[in-house]
């Protein structure tokens, strides 16, 4: 079973940063590649970036150019380092690993870290 542990979310004011965490642990095989997430109130989760164990890069259009993801292989962390924060980014974000094992790739979730961008 593995556990994702997220951190980091809190309120900031437009044009300010945060850097959210997520650290897996627990029986890991192998992590193929680790993604955020998020979802505002009333709206569909979408994705906000995805990185493999490459180092391969995607983010979403609407946040390319303010957010960044990166990994720490090492202690099976990702993270999300948000500037130039605006009020849309108001969300719910969950970390999301993609795994390998011997019965077959599965993928999990994290418990989720509010961000709120207000004046």
């Amino acid at each position: 079973q593995e556990q994702l542990v997220e951190s980091g979310g809190g309120v900031v004011r437009p044009g300010g940063s945060l850097r959210l965490s997520c650290a897996a642990s627990g029986n890991i095989f192998r992590i193929d590649a680790m993604a955020w997430y998020r979802q505002a109130p009333g709206k569909q989760r979408e994705m906000v970036a995805t990185i493999t164990t490459h180092h391969t890069t995607t983010y979403a259009d609407s946040v390319k150019g303010r957010f960044t993801i990166s990994t720490d292989n090492a202690k099976n962390t990702v993270y999300l380092q948000m500037n130039s924060l605006k009020p849309e980014d108001t969300a719910v974000y969950y970390c999301y690993v993609e795994n390998w094992s011997p019965a077959g790739h599965y993928g999990d979730w994290g418990q989720g870290t509010q961000v709120t961008v207000s004046s």
